[in-house]
C-alpha cells in the first residue's frame, strides 16, 4: 500500500501529460450547406485552408498567464491541427495583436515573433494575414504611415492594406475593411481603388478584354449609396474571388448571427471592453461602432456588386456563423481562436473543390475553464495524496 502511495504523484503527472496531449486535439465537424454545389466530397487536388481570427497577441507585454499557459496551449492547438488536418494554407482574418496600433515598431516585432512561435509548422505553408481593427486602431489614429508600417511586415499586403493572390488556381482577395469605416479619407479611397482594380481584372478574365476595358470608363453613383462608385458589372454572381474580411458584411434582417443575446452569453472581459464606442463618430462619418455591428449596407452592396465573390470569410464577432445573403452570396464568420476572447475558441477549415464547391468544417478547441479545472483537480489530488502519505509515515514512526 505504501509503495502505491509513493508512486501516486508519478501517476498523476503522467495522467496530466496524457490529458494535455488529448485536450489539445481540435474537434471538427462538417457544416451543412444550403448551396447544392457545396458537396463534401474530398479530392486529392482540393485546396484545404485553415482560417483563424482574433488571436489578440500581446508580444513583450504578455503576462505569465498568457506566455506560459494560454500561448503554450495555442501552440499545441496549432501543431495538432497541422498534424491532424494537413491544411495547404493558413489565413488569419485580423486582430493578430490585441493593441497593435498602440505598439512601437519594436513591440510590434515582438508580436510577430510571438505569432511565429505559436503557429510553428504553419510557417512552411502559404500564409495571409488580414488587417483588423485591433491591429491598426481607431479611425482617428489610422494613417497611411501606420498602414504602411504594419502592411510591410505582413505577407502580400499593399500600401492600402489589401491583398490579391492565387493558390492552386483559387483566387483570393483581402480588404482593409477598417478603412472603409473611416469616412472620406485617402485610406478609404485607396481601398476602393483596390476593389476597382480587382473588379476590372475579374471582368477582363471572364467577360473579355474589350468589354471590361469599356466598362472601366463607366462610373455610376447611386444616390442611396453615398460616395461609393458603381461600375457596370456583367460578371455572374459567385464568379469572383474568395473574399477575406475582418468585419462582417452588413447582415440581413433574418440573420440569426447578429443575435445579441446569444453573443452576450459567451462574452468575455476583453469582449466587454470592445463593446464600448470604438470609432470616433465625427471622424468616421457614421454612428457609434460596436462589436455587434458590421460593414454598412452601402459598402456591403458595393463590394458584392464589384467583386461577385465566390464566398466571403469574415471575423471580428468572435463567434461562428454561416449565412446566405439575399443575392446568394455565402458568408462564413470565423470564431476567435484565443482564450483571451472566449472560453470556447475555435476556427474553420475551408476545402475548395475544382467544381466551385466549398466545404466548411467548424473546429472547436478545449474550454479554458475545463483545462483549469483539470489542473486544479490534479493539484488537489496530489496535495491530498501527499498529506495521506505524510500522515501514514508519521503514524508508522510513532509505532
Amino acid at each position: 500500500m505504501v509503495a502505491w502511495r509513493s508512486i501516486f504523484p508519478l501517476i498523476f503527472v503522467a495522467a496530466l501529460i496524457v490529458f494535455e496531449e488529448w485536450v489539445s486535439i481540435p474537434s471538427c465537424e462538417v457544416v451543412p450547406s444550403n448551396h447544392p454545389e457545396d458537396v463534401s466530397v474530398e479530392d486529392s487536388e482540393d485546396l484545404k485552408v485553415m482560417m483563424v481570427a482574433n488571436l489578440l497577441l500581446l508580444g513583450s507585454e504578455a503576462g505569465y498567464m498568457n506566455l506560459y499557459f494560454r500561448d503554450s496551449y495555442m501552440a499545441k492547438f496549432f501543431r495538432k491541427s497541422f498534424d491532424r488536418l494537413k491544411p495547404d494554407m493558413l489565413v488569419v482574418l485580423g486582430d493578430v495583436s490585441a493593441k497593435g496600433s498602440e505598439l512601437t515598431s519594436h513591440k510590434w516585432f515582438s508580436v510577430l515573433q510571438q505569432f511565429q512561435r505559436m503557429v510553428g509548422p504553419f510557417l512552411s505553408l502559404p500564409l495571409h494575414i488580414v488587417l483588423g481593427d485591433r491591429d491598426i486602431g481607431e479611425c482617428r489614429h489610422v494613417s497611411s504611415k501606420l498602414i504602411n508600417r504594419i502592411s510591410s511586415s505582413l505577407p502580400g499586403l499593399d500600401s492600402a492594406g489589401c491583398g490579391s493572390f492565387e493558390v492552386s488556381n483559387i483566387s483570393f482577395f483581402s480588404l482593409n475593411t477598417v478603412a472603409l469605416l473611416c469616412g472620406n479619407n485617402g485610406l478609404r479611397f485607396g481601398v476602393e481603388k483596390a476593389i476597382e482594380r480587382e473588379s476590372v481584372d475579374l471582368q477582363t478574365h471572364i467577360v473579355g478584354t474589350n468589354e471590361a476595358t469599356n466598362d472601366s470608363n463607366r462610373f455610376h453613383v447611386h444616390e442611396n449609396f453615398g460616395s461609393f462608385h458603381w461600375r457596370e458589372n456583367a460578371v455572374s454572381s459567385g464568379s469572383g474571388p474568395v473574399l477575406l474580411l475582418h468585419f462582417p458584411l452588413h447582415p440581413t434582417t433574418n440573420n440569426s448571427c447578429m443575435d445579441a443575446s446569444a453573443l452576450k452569453r459567451t462574452v468575455s472581459p476583453l469582449e466587454r471592453w470592445s463593446l464600448r464606442t470604438f470609432y470616433n463618430q465625427k471622424q468616421a462619418g457614421m454612428g457609434p461602432y460596436e462589436l455587434l455591428q458590421a460593414l454598412p449596407q452601402n459598402a456591403t452592396e458595393y463590394i458584392i456588386h464589384a467583386l461577385k465573390p465566390r464566398i466571403v470569410f469574415s471575423a471580428h464577432t468572435h463567434r461562428f456563423c454561416d449565412h446566405i445573403h439575399r443575392d446568394g452570396t455565402r458568408e462564413v464568420t470565423v470564431p476567435a481562436m484565443t482564450w483571451n476572447a472566449r472560453d470556447d475558441p475555435g476556427f474553420i477549415v475551408a476545402t475548395f473543390g475544382r467544381n466551385k464547391a466549398v466545404t466548411i468544417s467548424q473546429c472547436s478547441l478545449a474550454r479554458e475553464s475545463h483545462v483549469i479545472m483539470a489542473y486544479v483537480s490534479v493539484l488537489v489530488l496530489l496535495l491530498t495524496t501527499t498529506l495521506i502519505t505524510s500522515n501514514s509515515h508519521l503514524l508508522n514512526s510513532r509505532r
